[in-house]
């Protein structure tokens, strides 16, 4: 191995609103471990636009902390977790193989053999980036536990949302809905085989809800699509931002249920027989159907990731999940 095959890439977010790539050496490679050259990363939008922003709040600093997260919140902080790459070195097992980590954005990297999952066959790496959020729409599935029969509403038609609405559709005779201010959306929904509406035109009277908008008003909505005792199920995240929850109305009278799902741990119903290495193989699993490509924005190359974040992580970017191809 070559001196400048030692070298690689990462992305550092620096400063509210700016990040650069900068050169990291890599060690010796360790027992157990082994090192993967980057094919394909993803953005995660949501959390991805408060680290950059700086608002990830002080009192979750640790809880917030990625695998393989490089400096500390607020900055300089290596951030991200979505990565796909071939093993170029390690256990005669996994060389040559192609695998995801729940890595940041760099060129090359070295991780336990144990955390690099394997990629079947039938998930191309393109579409592997998506295994992160597809592992947090399944565990809030378990964490719902969608019924047949049900009416379902997920308001906030951004990637985990969809990914939860299409994985609910796959329980027999539900009827989902993706509710969403960006008329745009409602092609990627008929795409993953779910409905699509405006929040004024959405079905009430639903019998669970997702809220995955990021946005106080979409928890408003949330809570007025729920029928008599309802679950709503709160999967945004808000960062260090007070958001107002409107427990007036119908709220009590209608008996609602506000929950969290958050895919640091696995759902309680599944605790006990499922390890987080499992749930993850099972979200990369789900991600056969070439449907979800439809997620998934045209790639960028890795150089150009510093000048575009700005574009990609606003707010009226259009952009679902932002592939970056290395």
């Amino acid at each position: 191995m070559t001196d400048t095959d030692k070298i690689a890439c990462a992305l550092w977010y620096i400063a509210p609103g700016h990040a650069e790539i900068r050169e990291e050496r890599l060690t010796p490679l360790g027992p157990g471990n082994v090192r993967v050259r980057a094919l394909f990363g993803a953005l995660s939008r949501g959390t991805e636009a408060l680290v950059a922003a700086g608002q990830v709040p002080e009192t979750q600093f640790e809880r917030m902390r990625a695998p393989f997260m490089g400096g500390s919140f607020p900055f300089p902080v290596k951030y991200g977790y979505a990565t796909v790459g071939w093993v170029e070195d390690g256990s005669v097992a996994m060389n040559g193989q192609t695998v995801f980590a729940l890595h940041p954005h760099q060129t090359a990297f070295d991780v336990p053999e144990t955390m690099a999952v394997p990629l079947p066959a039938n998930v191309p790496p393109a579409r592997g980036v998506l295994a992160a959020n597809m592992e947090t729409a399944l565990n809030a599935t378990w964490d719902m536990a969608p019924g047949p029969s049900g009416r379902i509403a997920v308001v906030g038609a951004g990637v985990v949302g969809a990914l939860t609405g299409y994985l609910c559709a796959r329980t027999g005779g539900t009827d989902v809905t993706l509710v969403d201010i960006d008329p745009s959306r409602a092609e990627m929904a008929g795409a993953l085989g779910v409905k699509f509406a405006a929040p004024e035109a959405a079905p009430r009277d639903c019998d669970a809800v997702v809220h995955a908008s990021g946005s106080a008003a979409g928890l408003k909505t949330a809570l007025d699509l729920a029928g008599d005792e309802a679950t709503v199920l709160e999967m945004s995240w808000h960062g260090a931002g007070d958001v107002p929850m409107p427990l007036g109305g119908a709220f009590h009278s209608r008996r609602l249920k506000l929950i969290s799902s958050q895919v640091g741990k696995v759902a309680p119903s599944r605790r006990a027989n499922v390890t987080h290495r499992q749930r993850l193989e099972a979200a990369i699993a789900l991600l056969a159907d070439p449907r979800l490509d439809v997620l998934l924005a045209p790639a960028i190359a890795f150089a150009d990731l510093p000048a575009r974040l700005p574009d990609i992580l606003g707010r009226k970017s259009g952009v679902l999940c932002q592939l970056i191809r290395y």
